[in-house]
């Protein structure tokens, strides 16, 4: 018998649970960790014939997933396929199935899932339009199988192309061709991955060959093949304990197609023993009834071959009960064979006729079954396909040409396009740059004029800068004369009051004027001149700017707090300009600030620099004039809270004594909450 009987159900469920190990809970093209389990105790109910119950259990246990993978779903509906249409016999819905199995296929997340899946289902759906007598479907669908495991270059889709090509030769009675593609199949298994489902297909291979040489009565080549197949068994069988029932029931096919092969070589005794053990092998429950029972054919015949007439009858009155609970059509039209025969061995002409008569109506109906595939050229429809799918590759390729063609025109076009605009470029670029050059010269010439009166408005500067000390130091001795004059004039009691007033007023406006020259000088000095540097403790150097400035604070009642660094820091500044900045800067605190209010002055280290700030409560700066503090002669200007006179120098002055220490000055300031000045200078070395 040929050995396909039972790998639907011992080796379609363990192809689903050989790919379950242990998964991410996302999609990785594979089965999810959740569904091993529900294919395990699926796999066990189908093996042990609890078809339905085991059909139930899967639709129940499978709607629990909580996320199903695309190979979950496509693993569902091939078990699904499988007992439907190779158990059940309802290819229609067999052929559902396996539709929504190409379905899945088509969504595989990765190309390895994709060439597995796609050709897998490709293969169910050609099963079923095989079993429907559509061949010319089924053979589409074996060709498209084909071709995934062509282009992917996946062997086990290829292997099962060639074995299906090899089953339709086989029962075409094409004996030689089935040998062929066995063989093929079987190479293409070798170079696929191990595990048991791949162990027992190549075991079947091997048998089915021996079959192929047998009925080609090639009796030497089948009994090497199948003694072949018993080796491989001993050799590989004992890897799969939890299987070694499937391996025994395989040996006892085997065993039966040996024994077809002793009987035609007349060693009965020989073939009588080994159909025994095949028999008492496979009729077990759960195992092989149907190759055990047609087993029983070829033993019946041996019987009628050596008038065993009481063994003969025994058997078929022993497989007559089987028929009630066991149908197999094969095997009851043999039956009724042998009981014709077995009937003329006794010259009962009318029960051998009924026999005989109902063994061509059954014979009939298996022939018909085989008639369409008997007529179908499998070979050249698949040669057929073959071309029409390079036609289609040419079209394809002849599209594609075409696009490359157009795309190459477009292209050169483009770069015609592109060489214009270039030339036109470059020959507007060389009058951009004739005309750029003539501008440059232009441009050479006026900057020439500007380098010329740039360096006429330094000298003017600088003369203007000597002439303004000048005046400011002739100015400054006849004021202090005139402002020490009313000091005294003013102790004297010759003047009335009137007089007094008018001698006060001049003496404020003397010192104010000799301040304001005093202030003009620093200025044009602190712009001009280069610092003297030295090193210089900040900590003592605020001391002692606050100090001589506490008298000054205490005329409106205020007081000016400190906070110094815990160890002393030394800076390389300008002692008297620095001193000037920070003296400058508690002035105006002090200026600006209510009777009473308290000054605070802080110094902090910031990473390589050191951070001054000094901070009051007083009048804050506007928002307007913020942007016009730190300009020479500035706007900003305003008297302080006790009519203070503030010439808008002071801190134009303190911003080019920072600058020139490379340091920064800024200030934060809110009219309600008054103004706090930063200074930063940084903590280089001499």
């Amino acid at each position: 018998m040929l050995h396909c009987r039972f790998v639907w159900l011992c080796c379609v469920l363990p192809i689903a649970l050989s790919s379950c190990q242990k998964r991410h809970p996302i999609d990785n093209g594979q089965d999810s960790e959740e569904f091993k389990p529900i294919l395990k105790q699926a796999s066990w109910y189908f093996e042990h014939n609890q078809i339905d119950y085991g059909l139930v259990y899967l639709d129940s246990a499978f709607a629990t997933l909580p996320r199903p993978t695309i190979n979950d779903k496509f693993r569902y509906y091939g078990i699904n396929f499988v007992i439907y249409n190779k158990v059940k016999g309802d290819h229609e819905k067999g052929l559902a199935f396996a539709d929504s199995m190409l379905l899945y296929a088509k969504k595989s997340v990765n190309e390895k899932q994709y060439a597995a899946n796609f050709a897998e289902a490709n293969f169910a759906r050609g099963d079923a339009f095989f079993d429907m007598n559509r061949f010319s479907d089924a053979y589409q669908c074996f060709y498209q199988g084909y071709l995934v495991g062509k282009n992917y270059v996946n062997n086990e889709a290829l292997g099962d192309f060639t074995y299906r090509m090899a089953m339709i030769m086989y029962k075409q009675e094409h004996y030689n061709l089935a040998a062929g593609y066995f063989k093929e199949s079987y190479a293409q298994n070798l170079a696929g991955t191990d595990g048991f489902v791949p162990f027992f297909r190549r075991q079947e291979i091997l048998d089915n060959i021996g079959l192929c040489y047998k009925n080609n009565g090639q009796l030497d080549s089948a009994l090497h093949y199948f003694d072949k197949t018993l080796s491989y068994l001993d050799e590989h069988g004992y890897k799969y304990p939890e299987k070694a029932f499937n391996v025994e029931m395989a040996r006892g096919v085997v065993y039966g197609n040996m024994a077809e092969v002793l009987t035609k070589r007349g060693q009965y005794h020989k073939a009588a023993t080994l159909l025994k053990k095949s028999i008492a092998i496979n009729l077990q429950k759960d195992a092989d009834y149907r190759d055990a029972q047609l087993t029983e054919i070829k033993l019946g015949k041996l019987y009628l071959d050596l008038n065993q007439r009481d063994s003969l009858k025994s058997l078929l009155e022993l497989m007559k009960k089987q028929f009630d609970t066991l149908k197999n059509d094969q095997a009851e039209a043999e039956w009724n064979r042998l009981m014709a025969s077995y009937f003329l061995k006794d010259k009962d002409y009318k029960k051998a006729a009924e026999y005989l008569l109902a063994y061509d109506e059954q014979k009939d109906t298996i022939n018909k079954r085989l008639t369409g595939l008997r007529e179908s050229d499998v070979t050249q429809q698949v040669a057929n396909y073959e071309n029409q799918h390079k036609i289609d590759t040419l079209r394809n390729n002849n599209k594609l040409q075409k696009i490359y063609l157009i795309a190459a025109v477009l292209i050169t076009l483009m770069l015609i396009v592109i060489i214009s605009l270039i030339f036109r470029n470059w020959k507007r670029s060389r009058n951009e740059v004739i005309l750029v050059n003539k501008l440059n010269q232009q441009i050479n010439q006026q900057n020439a004029i500007l380098e010329n009166a740039l360096a006429e408005l330094n000298i003017s500067s600088r003369e203007k800068d000597r002439i303004l000390r000048a005046v400011a130091h002739d100015l400054r001795n006849p004021l202090g004369g005139i402002a020490s004059l009313t000091t005294s004039l003013i102790d004297d009691d010759d003047f009335n009051d009137e007089q007094k007033v008018l001698l006060v007023l001049i003496k404020d406006t003397s010192y104010n004027s000799l301040e304001l020259i005093n202030e003009i000088l620093e200025a044009t000095n602190s712009y001009n001149a280069n610092f003297k540097k030295e090193m210089v403790d900040i900590n003592s150097l605020l001391s002692n700017s606050v100090e001589l400035l506490r008298f000054k604070a205490a005329e409106k009642d205020q007081q000016i707090t400190m906070e110094l660094l815990k160890e002393p820091r030394e800076l390389y500044i300008s002692r008297e300009k620095i001193w000037r900045v920070i003296s400058n800067l508690i002035s105006n605190a002090t200026k600006f600030s209510p009777y009473g209010a308290i000054i605070h002055v802080k110094v902090t280290e910031e990473d390589d620099e050191v951070k001054i700030a000094v901070n009051d409560h007083g009048i804050g700066i506007p928002d307007h004039l913020k942007s016009e503090v730190f300009n020479m002669f500035t706007d900003a200007k305003r008297p302080g809270t006790a009519g203070e006179k503030s010439f808008g120098l002071g801190l134009s002055i303190c911003k080019q004594i920072i600058d020139k220490h490379d340091g920064k000055i800024w200030f934060e300031s809110n009219e309600h909450d008054g103004t706090t000045f930063f200074v930063k200078l940084q903590k280089q070395a001499a």
